[in-house]
């Protein structure tokens, strides 16, 4: 396990850790803050699914069920690192990130629930935003104003890729196709309630 220079930075721990934890008896809490979809197509058995958006809105009520053994996973660590920001502002430092995310667990050939197949997030932006440049681009040669679009992309993944967010990822997750079953915080509550795993 590392632990974070800065404060606000989550300890990490990577999948052959958490896996040794898991197999000894002593399964921290694991929590998925990725869409309800992404969740519902792999992820680590025993895991409770708490999206960031639900995290972010009842981070007061989650302290409670939620203490230093807690991993918060997501598929490639940066939404966990966000969401142990954001825990660590509401006053609960020392969660723990798993490195790599589920990719990292997939890589390592660990256990995964596995569950209707969907592209990740990550995927359906790079999916998007390439489409609206190669579109704006060739649409560009006969209306030349049209590279601004182009232009405006290349912009919104710069101040993504700076400022650890993506506003895309975002809209794209709130689609029907991403959001699989129902997510909210009494149901969420409820399983943290009835203990780990």
């Amino acid at each position: 396990m590392t632990t974070a220079a800065n404060p606000a930075t989550p300890a990490t721990l990577d999948a052959a850790t958490l896996r040794r934890l898991l197999e000894s008896g002593r399964a921290p809490r694991l929590i998925d803050v990725r869409t309800p979809g992404e969740f519902e197509t792999a992820h680590i058995p025993g895991s409770c699914n708490v999206p960031l958006d639900l995290l972010r809105e009842h981070r007061a009520e989650l302290r409670g069920h939620l203490d230093e053994q807690t991993v918060l996973i997501c598929r490639s660590g940066q939404r966990a690192t966000q969401a142990g920001q954001d825990l660590a502002a509401a006053g609960l430092p020392g969660l723990r990130v798993l490195t790599g995310g589920v990719s990292a667990w997939q890589a390592a050939g660990a256990p995964v629930a596995a569950g209707k197949p969907r592209w990740d997030l990550e995927r359906q932006v790079r999916l998007v935003a390439g489409s609206i440049v190669l579109g704006s681009v060739l649409v560009s040669t006969a209306f030349p104003p049209a590279k601004w679009l182009a232009a405006a992309i290349g912009g919104g993944l710069t101040f993504a890729a700076l400022s650890n967010t993506c506003a895309m990822g975002m809209l794209l997750a709130k689609l029907p196709y991403n959001r699989g079953p129902r997510t909210d915080i009494a149901t969420v509550l409820g399983t943290l309630a009835g203990g780990r795993g």
